[in-house]
């Protein structure tokens, strides 16, 4: 085992710290829609020459530079909007930045494999933990030139991170590359330019306590009425006192709508986003507000009653119940998902099986369930994984972090705490030690529902392997125990097994002496009569 890495220890995943609910805005006249355009076309103007400027401040930027671009701002619209305008300016700044440094570590991690592999002679065979070299010369020759292209691409990226640029699009670089390619997204031009100019609009405002139900800018009351503050040169389109539109829609939130209303009656922040559903032609108000950070429970609480363990797969979870000392409990469980098609479908999918994963680990009751750690950053490039494009798809498929964020937002509303626990030799360990012992005629194990195992009994700080290595000296426990789950206290954890009949054990024979052939009997036989 030298060649296996250290693993990670396990730990309890911190609760979500903010709550989003949405609702739909029905029966909206052409007025209101009309008001709703031109305010997020001008905020939208607003905001894409504030994010323009910040862009260009760089590494330069400080207090005096925010303020001033704020006040400028503040004279086109109101000191309430320049403030959100301009921190939602610096969160898409901060995120590119990350996003900046998270592609210079995979051209760097593509680097270091191009340049290793052609190192070595040609046609030489790898092994499990390196690649070997390549094919042939002409395959040898295209990843040279792939190496010196990605070379000056790494070269280009650190030295845009050291000078501080980034590279945003408001709207999505996605959809402004499908202006290349409206055939195949089935969209006219002016089809996509109405989705273009709605992904650019700026409808969101921060919430502050203390202020009328928790926002000045865009107010809901407790019985559904919403109402914005217009900017300064869209004032004359006001329809009550101090510059405010009320629109003739009502909301309600039937997802977490008594939290909410508890919020704005006590006046504490919520924020809240207006948003056009260009493809179905609907509005929608989502509400978001932070919840205090709560104190995740100690790990040991979260082993008390067991463990689910689950597998993270292409199309389905392998689900496995565990008791806390680490045996497994009843069949294997798989709640399946298809993540093709568009976002939505793949969203509801995970959110399904997600909500079945957690209604059966409330119904068995236990109080954890333990995951897989995954990040597959460095895990899909080319250059490590080669001619394997479906595995490469596969993989870059799964939504591991949204996956996870889902997750434990979703358990923690059921008093579900998640463990993550590495995911190193799981499936591998599986396999190996509880794959075959497990499957029955009627029970069929496969290499996923092993792996389930192998996480839960990660996660409740067992080894993998059912068992420990012999003692030392003989068969007795004067060594230390066999048995890796059960604890000092346990009774009848390794006693003897009972016999399976009353009778005593057979002794040794008679004579002493053990025989292949069966001995001589040793009756006396009468002499046969004889008739007279």
């Amino acid at each position: 085992m030298g060649g296996v890495r250290e693993l990670a220890a396990s730990f309890v995943v911190p609760g979500p710290s903010g709550v989003a609910v949405r609702d739909r805005l029905k029966h909206l006249t052409p007025q209101d829609e009309k008001v709703l355009r031109s305010v997020g076309e001008h905020q939208g103007a607003l905001a894409s020459h504030d994010l323009k400027a910040r862009c260009a401040d760089g590494l330069d930027h400080s207090a005096d530079t925010w303020a001033s671009r704020k006040r400028e701002l503040t004279r086109q619209s109101s000191s309430r909007i320049a403030g959100a305008i301009t921190k939602a300016t610096h969160d898409q700044w901060a995120l590119a930045r990350r996003c900046q440094v998270a592609h210079i570590q995979n051209l760097a991690a593509g680097i270091k494999t191009l340049r290793h592999r052609l190192s070595l002679p040609v046609g030489e065979r790898g092994t499990k933990r390196a690649a070997g070299g390549y094919r042939s010369k002409s395959e040898w020759f295209c990843k040279s030139r792939r190496l010196a292209a990605l070379e000056a691409r790494h070269t280009a990226a650190v030295a845009d991170r050291q000078a501080g640029r980034v590279r945003v699009v408001r709207g999505g670089k996605r959809l402004l590359n499908t202006r290349h390619h409206l055939a195949e997204a089935r969209l006219t031009e002016d089809e996509w330019r109405e989705r273009w100019e709605a992904e650019r609009w700026f409808l969101a405002a921060d919430g502050e306590s203390g202020k009328r139900f928790g926002n000045e800018t865009i107010r809901v009351t407790p019985d559904g009425e919403v109402s914005i503050r217009l900017p300064a040169p869209l004032a004359h389109l006001a329809n009550a006192r101090h510059g405010r539109y009320v629109l003739s829609a009502r909301i309600g939130f039937a997802h977490r709508g008594a939290e909410w209303a508890d919020r704005i009656t006590a006046n504490r922040a919520v924020a809240y986003r207006i948003h056009l559903d260009v493809e179905r032609g609907r509005w929608y108000l989502t509400a978001s507000w932070q919840r205090p950070v709560v104190q995740t429970i100690p790990l040991e609480t979260a082993r008390a009653r067991g463990m689910i363990g689950v597998d993270t797969n292409a199309d389905h979870f392998a689900a496995y119940r565990l008791d806390r000392h680490g045996n497994p409990v009843g069949d294997p469980h798989r709640f399946g998902y298809d993540l093709s098609g568009t976002a939505g479908h793949r969203d509801a999918q995970i959110r399904h099986a997600l909500t079945r994963l957690i209604n059966w680990a409330v119904r068995v009751g236990v109080a954890a369930i333990g995951i897989e750690d995954l990040d597959f950053t460095a895990e899909k490039t080319r250059e490590k994984h080669g001619r394997r494009k479906r595995f490469r798809q596969l993989i870059s498929g799964m939504p591991t972090g949204k996956l996870k964020a889902r997750l434990v937002s979703m358990a923690a509303e059921h008093g579900l705490s998640v463990v993550a626990v590495d995911p190193a030799y799981t499936s591998l360990w599986g396999a190996q030690h509880w794959q075959k012992s497990l499957t029955t005629p009627h029970r069929r194990m496969s290499r996923h529902d092993a792996a389930g195992i192998a996480i839960g009994r990660r996660a409740l700080g067992h080894p993998v392997r059912r068992r420990t290595a012999p003692p030392p000296h003989d068969r007795s426990d004067r060594a230390g125990h066999r048995t890796a789950q059960a604890g000092p206290g346990d009774r009848g954890r390794e006693g003897t097994r009972p016999p399976t009949t009353d009778r005593p054990p057979k002794g040794p024979s008679p004579s002493g002496k053990r025989k292949r052939e069966p001995s001589a009997s040793k009756t006396v036989r009468d002499a046969p009569r004889t008739h007279r």
